[in-house]
């Protein structure tokens, strides 16, 4: 008999105990308190522990039965061009502004799906930068430069 396992449901348990153990570590750094006076790491530490349970539940869930579809490849596509965004976005956020790394990035980003072509991923990112600019810029009074010093304004 072969030993099966679902690959999607280890792997997600996995992500979700990994990330419920770096909240736990994290914020193990701050005061824990009691339940009735909670401290600054009370609530990450439960919440994280919470993760963890319910990630060591999914990956277990995972070794009870194994996947009925095929598996699929890795959208590499995606991965590189959507963590190339989010490197580019805080590698020039104070450079170019807001405006245009907004727009850079979310063109990026749509474009990294293989159901866009590029005039609907401009169309996403307009979009984006729109609501972006009227949540932050307005709506919250976040003071960001919205076009930088590299841009010859």
């Amino acid at each position: 008999m072969a030993f099966s396992v679902s690959r999607n449901d280890v792997a997600s348990g996995a992500i979700f105990v990994a990330f419920g153990a770096y909240f736990v570590l994290e914020a193990t750094k701050y005061e824990f308190g009691t339940p009735f006076r909670m401290g600054p790491g009370f609530m990450p530490i439960v919440l994280g522990g919470i993760l963890i349970v319910l990630g060591l539940a999914v990956a277990a869930k995972g070794f009870a039965h194994a996947d009925t579809e095929e598996a699929v490849p890795w959208p590499w596509r995606g991965l590189v061009m959507v963590l190339g965004t989010i490197v580019f976005f805080a590698a020039t956020i104070r450079g170019l502004g807001f405006i245009p790394v907004v727009l850079i990035s979310g063109f990026v980003t749509a474009l990294s799906s293989a159901r866009n072509n590029p005039l609907s991923a401009l169309a996403v990112s307009v979009g984006l930068c729109v609501l972006c600019y009227a949540i932050f810029v307005v709506g919250l009074g976040m003071i960001v430069p919205l076009f930088g010093p590299w841009l010859p304004l």
